[in-house]
C-alpha cells in the first residue's frame, strides 16, 4: 500500500511518467547493459532487447502497478506479479539484482524527466518501485522454497533421451536428469528454462513449456525453430534444432509457471494456437492419464494440419477423455475435421457451460480475440487464464 503522502505524488506525475515510461525503460537498459553487459549476455533474452519487445513489458508492467497501488490500494499484488515471479525464478534471478535495477531505472528516470523529478516526485516513484520489487522478492523466495532450490539455484543438467521432429518447425526433447534418476514432478501447464552456449560465448536463456503430464521419468518439451521476418532468428531454438541430439546433455531449470491445471470437476476450455497447444497438451495428458470425467472443450487454431505440433496426440488424447471435444480452426485445413477461417478460432458456434474456466496459449492476437469473445459470452474476466510466451506486452494494456 502507498503511504499517504505518496499516493496523491504518484497520481499527478502518472501521465507524465507513463507517457515517458518507454524512453524510461529503453535508456534504463542501455545503461543496465553497459554497466553489466554479463546480462545481456548470459540472462536477457538479446532477441526481445533488439525488437524491443522487452522494454515495452517493462514499461506495461511498471504503469500497472502503480495504477494497482492507486485505484485498489489494499488489493495484494501477488496475482498481478505472480508470472512475473515465475519467469524470474526460472532464470534464477536473485534479490541483490534488485538494487541493480532500481540504480539504473532511476539514473534514467531522472535523465528522462530532469528538473521534473523534485525530490518528492522521486521518493514517491522509489516507493512504487521497492513495493513492487519487495513484493517479487517475497514471491520468488517462496518460488525457490517450493523447488528446493537455494535463491537463484535452480538449475540442474538433463540429458536428451529422445530427439523427434514434430513438424518442419517443431522438434521435441525428452529428458532426464543426468544422475539417471527419474525427472521431478510439476504441475501440467508449468514451463522450464533451457540455457544453452551460443558461438560468440553468450548462455542465452528461453522457456519452453513442458509438453507432457507428470509422473513420467522423463520430460518433455517442444521447441519451435523461430525464423526472422519482423524479429530476428530464435538464437536458443536455431542452436536445439541444429545441435542438440541424442545422449546430449542440457542445462535446465527447475519448472515453473502460475497457468497451471486447476483441481476440481469444474468445465475446462482449453484454447491454443500454434506452439501455444504445448502446456494445454501437458493439461489434457494429465487429465486423459487420471481418467478425468470433466467436461472439456479443446480449440486449437493453426496454420495447417502439417504445421499442428503433436495433432494426432492431441486428438488421441480427446477422444480418450469421455467428455471432451475438439474444434480445429486451420489457414489450409487439409480435411474434414476442421474448419477454414484464416487459422481465426471461432467460437460462435461452441457450446459453453455457465461455470467454464478458460485456458489460452498462444500469439496475443489470437488470446485477445478468444478472450473477447469469451467476455461477450458471459464468461467472467477472473475464469479466464492465458500464458504469454516471451514478455508480457498484455499486463499493461489490458
Amino acid at each position: 500500500m502507498l503511504s499517504e503522502q505518496s499516493a496523491p505524488v504518484v497520481r499527478a506525475t502518472l501521465p507524465a511518467v507513463g507517457a515517458a515510461i518507454g524512453n524510461i525503460t529503453e535508456l534504463f537498459y542501455r545503461k543496465l547493459f553497459d554497466a553489466h553487459p554479463d546480462l545481456l549476455r548470459d540472462v536477457f533474452n538479446r532477441g526481445n532487447q533488439a525488437t524491443g519487445e522487452q522494454q515495452k513489458a517493462l514499461a506495461g508492467s511498471i504503469a500497472a502497478f502503480a495504477g494497482l497501488l492507486l485505484e485498489r490500494p489494499d488489493a495484494r499484488p501477488d496475482a498481478m506479479l505472480a508470472g512475473i515471479a515465475h519467469k524470474h525464478a526460472s532464470l534464477g534471478i536473485t534479490a541483490d539484482q534488485y538494487k541493480i535495477v532500481h540504480r539504473h531505472l532511476f539514473a534514467a528516470i531522472a535523465e528522462v524527466l530532469g528538473d521534473a523529478v523534485t525530490e518528492e516526485v522521486a521518493s514517491a516513484w522509489e516507493e512504487v518501485y521497492w513495493l513492487m520489487a519487495n513484493a517479487l522478492i517475497a514471491v520468488e523466495a517462496r518460488l525457490y522454497q517450493e523447488a528446493g532450490a537455494a535463491e537463484g539455484g535452480v538449475w540442474r543438467r538433463m540429458e536428451i533421451t529422445e530427439r523427434r521432429r514434430e513438424t518442419p518447425d517443431v522438434v521435441s526433447f525428452l529428458l532426464r536428469p543426468g544422475d539417471g534418476g527419474p525427472a521431478a514432478s510439476f504441475r501440467p501447464g508449468q514451463y522450464v528454462s533451457v540455457q544453452v552456449k551460443l558461438p560468440d560465448g553468450a548462455r542465452q536463456i528461453r522457456q519452453y513449456s513442458l509438453s507432457s503430464a507428470p509422473g513420467r521419468p522423463d520430460w518433455r518439451i517442444s521447441v519451435k525453430r523461430v525464423h526472422g521476418a519482423a524479429r530476428p532468428d530464435g538464437e536458443v531454438s536455431s542452436w536445439l534444432h541444429e545441435h542438440a541430439r541424442l545422449g546430449d546433455t542440457l542445462t535446465v531449470s527447475a519448472p515453473f509457471g502460475d497457468l497451471t491445471l486447476p483441481e476440481g470437476e469444474s468445465p475446462l476450455l482449453l484454447a491454443s494456437a500454434g506452439i501455444g497447444t504445448t502446456p494445454l497438451l501437458a493439461m489434457l495428458d494429465h487429465l486423459s492419464s487420471a481418467g478425468s470425467g470433466r467436461s472439456v472443450i479443446a480449440v486449437h487454431a493453426d496454420r495447417s494440419p502439417a504445421d499442428h505440433a503433436h495433432r494426432a496426440e492431441q486428438l488421441a488424447l480427446v477422444r480418450a477423455l469421455p467428455d471432451a471435444r475438439l474444434h480445429l480452426f486451420y489457414e489450409v485445413p487439409g480435411d474434414r475435421s476442421a474448419q477454414a477461417t484464416g487459422g481465426r478460432a471461432d467460437l460462435s458456434g461452441v457450446e459453453l457451460p455457465r461455470d467454464l474456466t478458460a485456458y489460452l496459449c498462444g500469439p496475443l492476437p489470437f488470446m485477445r480475440a478468444v478472450r473477447g469473445d469469451l467476455l461477450r459470452r458471459g464468461v467472467p474476466a477472473e475464469r479466464i487464464h492465458y500464458e504469454v510466451f516471451g514478455p508480457d506486452l498484455w499486463l499493461g494494456g489490458r
